[in-house]
Parts: C-alpha cells; structure tokens; sequence
C-alpha cells in the first residue's frame, strides 16, 4: 500500500522498523537507512514479515545524498528516527523530493544545548504551498502524550487550567551508569535550566532544581525531577487556555550523583578543547564510553509509567483526569529486542506514520500531534502494543 524510508538504526529506530514490519498491510516496502548500513542489517536480519525490506547507506547531515536515495527509492513517506541534529536537512531533502516527511524530536543544533519549535515552525509555508505534511514530535512524549492531551480536552474537559506530563522509568538496566537514549541528546537535555509555564509566560529554574515525589500506577512513589520539554512548547500554544504546563521526569541518585561528577569535571561541555593536539568534544567522548543504550535491553527490568494529568472544568464542575501508559522492559525485549524506552517511542512513529500513509490523519504543512484528531491514534495504541489506561479525579501532582 506505501512505501517508507526509515532513516536511522539505532534503538528507537530498530523498534520502528520491526513494527512498520509487523504492520505489512500498511507498509508493503520499506527501505532502512543509516550512516552504517551494518547496523540496517542487523535488524531486518531479525525481521520475520511479508513487507519488502531493503538498506542502504545514507548521511543524513548531507542533503544531496538524501535527496538521491529518495529519489531512487522514491518513498511516500520518510520516517526520521535519526538524530535532533539532522532534522532540517531531512525535512529540506523532503520538501526537494516531495516527500511527506515524520520525526519524533525536535531540531536542536550541534553547537548549543537548546532546543525549540521555531525552528521546523518556519517550514509550515514550505511544507503547505509543496502540498506536502510534517508531522512533529511523533514519540512518546512527544507524542503520545500530546495524544492524551487532545483526547482528554475533546471528552473529559469542557476547559483545562493545568497540565502535568509525569515521566516514570522505574526499571533497572544493572549499569553504574547508562542512559536510555541516545547519551549525548539525553545528557544535553537533563542538564539545562528547567522551564514551565505559569499565567502567560515562562518561568525558568536551575536544573534539577523543582522536585517532589509522585506515586506512579503499578511503580511506586519516585522522586521526580521539573524539565523543560519541547511538548510544553506545543501544547501551550494549540491549548491557549492552559494556565500552567510543567514537565517532570524521575531519576535516581545514584544517576544523578554520577552526572554531577562529570559535570563537575568537564565531561558534559560541548565545546570544543585541545588534546594531544587534536579537537575533541568531551560529551562525544562521554558517549564513546558509556554503554550503546540498544544494549541495555537484554538484562532490562521493571516498568515505565508515562502520562498526562488535566485539572479544568467539565459540566460547570471541578475536573482531574489523568491517562496513561505502562510498559514492561522485559516485555519489549521479547517482542522487539528492545527496552522500554526505545519501545514507546517506536511504536508511536509507526502508528503516525500509518494514520498519514492511510490518509487518516491528513494536511499540508507542518503539525504537531495535538492538531489532529486523537481518537483513531489512541484506538491503535492499544492494538500495537502501548495500552493505555485512565484514572479520572485522581490527583497525582498537586
């Protein structure tokens, strides 16, 4: 029925590729691309499916070379499961080849710790006048839980005031030290200044600054941390009438004492310094060291519990919902060879991808996920893998 290109092959672009593969209905020949083609191969060599699956290599920071893959593959939609980095170049080689184009983070550049909307905002007219849509922020969260936002708001609330997104990984991995995703993009994040958003504006506070404990459905109560992540950026925007949006994730101690030790020490600078006469960044060198996160899932135990909490009005009465999802490590790793987290972010992009493929969820221009209709997304997360499940007037963050 469709033809996808797949760019990267890392974990959650492994998870991707297995369940574009499983949905073969939908994706009848998909092309896998990486900068090491070896890593491509490796997974289709996993795959069991009746779609046709070919590799190739490709460098996605180099848009000629996109652009002549897509036009010798010529794909109806090009899936980037690549870097934050390449983002731009993906979406400049799309709107050359008319390509429909899908990623699940947004753009930041190499040489500053930032990131933002604006960015892939300023192709909505490119993408509109091409005839052509991008979909932003199709992971997890991103994504699905701008899903649980737009769901909630069009069936439980007449009005929201607050949002919360709570972010639990409670499993354990067995590593001193490790990192979930890709470690230079996850340090990066983690150790900016947190923001929120209150009445209006944004508040900023000092990393890791704001926390409390949360108790999470099926995990337990778990020190959780206030971040800045780009979905607030979105969410604030399509839902003006939110009065506060605020992010939190958990983290241990024990990784939280060993990141502010390589802080201390310079490891997490992205800068460039001399050594023995060579340029180096010590972040990429960091990550050089630490374990490859696509190889944490074999030993992964325990549960994510990942959601969104509304309070508003429903009916002229006070309202609480929250919606969310739980997902087993040891269970993705048995069906994908995969952990949890490279799981719900995975599976996300693919049903994104269908929804547009099928001509469900339809446009031109640039979207983020809360824009469309949530409904026939949330029915596919509970057949491919990602149930979700709801607790109304339950109260977890103040």
């Amino acid at each position: 029925m469709a033809r996808v290109l797949i760019i990267g092959a890392g974990g959650v672009g492994n998870v991707v590729i297995k369940k574009c593969a499983q949905n073969s209905e939908v994706f009848t020949d998909i092309l896998v691309a990486s900068r090491r083609v070896a890593s491509c191969d490796k997974i289709v060599a996993e795959i069991q499916s009746t779609a046709r699956i070919t590799t190739a290599q490709v460098d996605a920071d180099n848009v000629p070379e996109t652009v002549a893959l897509i036009r010798k593959f010529r794909p109806d939609l090009l899936i980037n499961v690549a870097l934050p980095y390449q983002d731009l170049n993906l979406m400049d080689a799309c709107l050359e080849t008319g390509v429909h184009y899908l990623d699940t983070a947004n753009y930041e550049p190499r040489d500053v710790a930032h990131f933002e909307y604006s960015w892939q905002w300023a192709y909505q007219e490119r993408f509109r006048k091409a005839g052509l849509m991008a979909l932003l922020g199709c992971g997890f969260d991103p994504g699905v839980t701008n899903v649980f936002t737009a769901w909630m708001r069009k069936h439980r609330f007449d009005r929201v005031d607050t949002l919360d997104i709570i972010d639990c990984n409670a499993g354990s991995h067995g590593q001193h030290f490790a990192t979930n995703f890709n470690p230079e993009i996850n340090i990066r994040e983690i150790t900016q200044n947190g923001r929120y958003w209150q009445n209006g504006a944004w508040v900023e506070t000092k990393p890791l600054e704001i926390h409390r404990g949360v108790d999470y459905p099926e995990v337990g109560v778990r020190e959780s941390y206030l971040l800045f992540h780009e979905e607030l950026e979105s969410l604030v925007k399509h839902f003006p009438e939110i009065q506060r949006a605020r992010f939190w994730m958990t983290f241990g101690q024990q990784y939280i004492t060993h990141l502010t030790v390589l802080q201390n020490v310079g490891m997490t600078r992205i800068d460039p310094i001399d050594f023995q006469g060579q340029q180096i960044i010590p972040l990429e060198f960091l990550k050089a060291l630490l374990p490859e996160p696509s190889s944490l899932g074999a030993n992964y135990t325990g549960k994510t519990c990942i959601g969104v909490q509304l309070k508003g009005e429903k009916d002229g009465k006070p309202a609480t919902d929250f919606v969310y999802n739980v997902c087993e490590h040891a269970a993705c790793w048995t069906e994908v060879q995969a952990q949890a987290v490279s799981y719900t972010t995975g599976v996300p992009a693919m049903i994104g991808a269908a929804l547009m493929l099928t001509g469900v969820w339809q446009g031109t221009g640039v979207f983020n996920m809360e824009q469309l209709d949530p409904d026939p997304f949330m029915a596919m997360l509970n057949r491919w893998g990602l149930p979700w499940q709801e607790l109304a007037g339950v109260e977890l963050v103040p």
